[in-house]
C-alpha cells in the first residue's frame, strides 16, 4: 500500500496512525526547511497535540530550494509519512505522523508560499535551514550573508526569494500591508542562542533590503531560543524495505531516530503558542544553560569522534563510540574540557547527562554514518568546540583533547586517509580548509590561520602548541597512537 490517508484505517496493528481529522486543522506554523530532524522532532511533538486534540497548530511546509523532492514525495502521499525509533535492543516502534497538511515549493509557487507566510492564521514562522544556512560570519557573529549564493542573490535582487530570507522578508512585507498581524520567528536549528542568531539575521537582511519594514518587525515579531535535540540519521534503503515487510506499506519518505528526543523552548510569542508543555516539551524563560550543555556535551562530543573515528576506519558513529580508546578519551573530554565550562542546571548532573550521550550514540540500531557528523565542519567546529576552548583559556584550564580534535580535523579534510584513500570532504569552506591543511604539514600555522574560523586561535600558544604536537603526532604515529595517549 502507498502511504496515504485513504489507506490509514487498512494499516496492521503495530503502527500507530493519527487519530484526529487531518481535515479540520489550521496550520497555525509555517515551517521552512522540512527536512530529516524537522519532520523526526518538531512536527512529532505536534502530532502529539494534535492528537490531543488542539486544531490551531497544524504545520504547513515550505522549500526554498530548486528540485525540491519533497515537493512531489510528501505532497503525493497526502504530507503523511513514518516515524520510527529505533531501540538499542533491535527493536523498533513506528508511528505515521499527520502534523504537517500541506506544503509548498517557493521555487516553484513563490505566489503561493508568500501568501502562506502573510495569512493571518499563520502565528509561528519556523525553521531548520542548518547552522550553515543563516549568513552569519562565524568570527564576527554579524550578519554577512557572503558565504550564501542564495542570500547573496536576494540581496542583489529581493524579489528572487531564493533563500529563506527573500521569501520571509516578502511574507512579512505582505503581512504588515494586509494587517494580517504579529508573528513569531522561531529557529529549530542546532546552534547556541538561535533565536538571537534569527533576529540578527533577519533585522541585518531587512536593513539591507528593506528598511521600511524595520520598524513592523521590532514591533510585531518575536524570536524565541530553543534547544533541540535528537540523533536523526539519514533514510536507508533498508528502513524503506522493513515498512513493506513488517507493515505492507511503501513510504516514499519516511524517517527514523533514536527514541531520546528533547525541546526546550523560550517562552517569547508574539502572537501566542501551544501548549507545548502538555506534550513533553521544556518552555523555559531561559534556554541558554540548556542548549549550552547540549552543544558541548552532544555535539561537542560528535564532533571529538567523528575524524579520529574515520580515520581509524569506522562506518557508523556508534562503531567509534565503542572504540575503547575513543570512548576514554571522550569520557576525559567531558570531565575535563568540557562540564566545567557549564552553567549549573538545577536538577541536572552535567557529568552522567554526557555519559547518557555517549549510550545514545553508541546505539548500534541508528547506523549513523560517520561521514553525516564530518559535514559542514566550517560551521560547526566554531559554535560546539570552539566556545569550549575559548572558556578553559579564559580560566587557564585544559584544552588537550579540543585542540586533538582541530588537528583530526585538520587530518581529515586534507582528503586523504592513512592508507592514501581519498576521502570526499563536504564542507562548505573547502575551497580554502583543504590547502590550508595540506599547507600545515610543511607551514605550521597554516591551518590556524584560518581567522574566519578560529580567529586569534592561532595566537595563543596554550592552544596553537597542544594542535601542533597533535597534528605532529597523527602525521608521525597515526591516529590510533593519538588516540590512545588522549584517551589517558
Amino acid at each position: 500500500m502507498k502511504l496515504s490517508e485513504s489507506v490509514l484505517p487498512r494499516l496492521p496493528e503495530g503502527i500507530a496512525v493519527p487519530a484526529y481529522d487531518r481535515a479540520a486543522l489550521t496550520a497555525g506554523i509555517v515551517h521552512i526547511g522540512v527536512g530529516h530532524f524537522h519532520r523526526a522532532h518538531q512536527a512529532m511533538y505536534l502530532d502529539r497535540l494534535l492528537a490531543a486534540g488542539e486544531t490551531d497548530w497544524a504545520i504547513w511546509g515550505i522549500g526554498v530550494r530548486s528540485g525540491d523532492a519533497l515537493a512531489t514525495r510528501l505532497v503525493e502521499q497526502d504530507c503523511l509519512y513514518t516515524l520510527t525509533a529505533k531501540h538499542p535492543d533491535g527493536s523498533t516502534t513506528s508511528t505515521v505522523i499527520g502534523s504537517i497538511i500541506g506544503y509548498t515549493s517557493a521555487a516553484q509557487d513563490g505566489e503561493a508560499a508568500i501568501a502562506r507566510l502573510a495569512d493571518p492564521a499563520t502565528k509561528i514562522i519556523s525553521l531548520t535551514v542548518t547552522e550553515g544556512g543563516y549568513g552569519i560570519d562565524a568570527v564576527t557573529g554579524a550578519f554577512s550573508g557572503r558565504d550564501d549564493e542564495r542570500i547573496t542573490a536576494d540581496l542583489a535582487d529581493p524579489t528572487s526569494h531564493r533563500s529563506w530570507l527573500g521569501l520571509v522578508v516578502q511574507g512579512l512585507r505582505r503581512r504588515r500591508d494586509t494587517e494580517a498581524g504579529p508573528v513569531t520567528l522561531m529557529s529549530c536549528d542546532n546552534m547556541q542562542d538561535n533565536g538571537h542568531v534569527t533576529r540578527t539575521v533577519l533585522t541585518g537582511f531587512v536593513d539591507a533590503v528593506a528598511p521600511d519594514l524595520r520598524d513592523w518587525v521590532e514591533a510585531n515579531m518575536t524570536f524565541p531560543n530553543s534547544m533541540v535535540d535528537r540523533v536523526v540519521p539519514g533514510t536507508t534503503a533498508e528502513d524503506r524495505e522493513r515498512l513493506r515487510t513488517q507493515f505492507d506499506l511503501e513510504d516514499a519518505w519516511p524517517v527514523t531516530g533514536e527514541p531520546f528526543a528533547q525541546w526546550v523552548v523560550q517562552d517569547d510569542f508574539a502572537a501566542g503558542r501551544p501548549p507545548l508543555e502538555t506534550v513533553g516539551v521544556d518552555v523555559v524563560d531561559a534556554v541558554e544553560p540548556y542548549e549550552i550543555m547540549k552543544l558541548r556535551l552532544a555535539n561537542g562530543n560528535h564532533q571529538a569522534s567523528c575524524f579520529f573515528g574515520y580515520l581509524l576506519g569506522y562506518e557508523f558513529v556508534h562503531e567509534a563510540i565503542a572504540d575503547p580508546d575513543i570512548h576514554a578519551m571522550l569520557l576525559r573530554y567531558i570531565d575535563t574540557e568540557a562540564v566545567p565550562t557549564l552553567q549549573p542546571i538545577p536538577g541536572v548532573d552535567m557529568n552522567a547527562w554526557g555519559r547518557t550521550v555517549l549510550e545514545r550514540f553508541g546505539n548500534p540500531q541508528l547506523r549513523d554514518p560517520i561521514t553525516r557528523i564530518c559535514e559542514d565542519t566550517s560551521n560547526r567546529i566554531p559554535r560546539f568546540l570552539l566556545p569550549t576552548v575559548r572558556d578553559q583559556l579564559a580560566q587557564h584550564g585544559p584544552v588537550t583533547i579540543c585542540a586533538a580534535v582541530v588537528a583530526g580535523w585538520a587530518r581529515y579534510a586534507q582528503g586523504t586517509d592513512e592508507q592514501g584513500r581519498p576521502i570526499d570532504v563536504q564542507d562548505p569552506r573547502s575551497a580554502v580548509v583543504t590547502p590550508a591543511a595540506r599547507a600545515e604539514s610543511t607551514v605550521p600555522g597554516s591551518f590556524l590561520g584560518l581567522t574566519e574560523i578560529f580567529g586569534d586561535l592561532g595566537d595563543r600558544p596554550a592552544f596553537a602548541d597542544r594542535f601542533r604536537e597533535a597534528f605532529a603526532e597523527l602525521e608521525s604515529a597515526g591516529t590510533r597512537a593519538l588516540v590512545r595517549r588522549l584517551a589517558g
